[in-house]
């Protein structure tokens, strides 16, 4: 085999309570999962199939990292999300085998140039310009779980000011069908992570703003906007 040209980092994250860090394959995320965000952005109440959009993985910043305020937007917004990683290799998985394939949970924010999402929806373009750039997928260390997913309490707060306050439960596909859903679309694979959407209350963030985030029982997030 031939040698690599150049020795390049594995983006990961850290394990609560590990030394060892979880390496991050890919990153799916979740549209418009929660009614009352559907709601918000001009969506139907309605129970579409889920649809998913990517980051890249090196769009991960691990928790004490800082933020810095991306180029070519003007209005760039949070989205507090559970964050799914998966441990275990599936495909076409039935949703009541789904959750074998996790390995734990964290929070994660979903960040978006949402004036480029806009723009890119009303010329009917395609939107990862707005959602898969440098830094736009801050997230906290993971907790290794098994069992039921988590259905609690989900919030983010900016400058200590909630903005957005939630329940788990509130998911329009759970944790079980978004990951089966995802299954038939990729072959999943240890490290991948799911962002599994977010509640209403999404809003703008500008340099300077602290952001914190939790999901209740899960884990919590830090970082700042500079």
């Amino acid at each position: 085999m031939a040698n690599l040209l150049f020795d390049l980092p594995v983006p990961a994250v850290p394990v609560e309570g590990e030394n060892g860090l979880f390496p991050v394959r890919r990153i799916y995320c979740v549209g418009r999962n929660y009614q009352a965000h559907r709601a918000e952005m001009g969506g139907a109440d309605d129970r579409d199939p889920p649809f998913f959009f990517s980051k890249p993985a090196d769009a991960v910043v691990p928790p004490g990292g800082r933020v810095a305020y991306p180029s070519r937007t003007s209005n760039l917004h949070h989205e507090v999300e559970l964050v799914a990683a998966i441990g275990q290799a599936g495909q076409d998985v039935p949703v009541e085998r789904a959750l074998d394939l996790v390995f734990g949970y964290g929070v994660g924010v979903d960040l978006t140039r949402r004036d480029l999402q806009a723009g890119a929806r009303e010329r009917r373009e395609p939107w990862e310009a707005s959602k898969g750039f440098d830094a736009s997928a801050p997230v906290s260390a993971l907790r290794r779980w098994s069992g039921p997913a988590p259905q609690g309490r989900i919030r983010l707060s900016v400058n200590g000011q909630v903005r957005q306050d939630a329940t788990v439960a509130d998911m329009i596909w759970n944790v079980a069908e978004v990951v089966s859903e995802a299954s038939k679309l990729w072959r999943l694979e240890p490290g991948d992570l799911i962002f599994t959407g977010t509640p209403e209350g999404v809003g703008p963030l500008v340099g300077g703003d602290k952001v914190a985030c939790e999901v209740e029982g899960v884990a919590s997030l830090e970082f700042e906007i500079v």
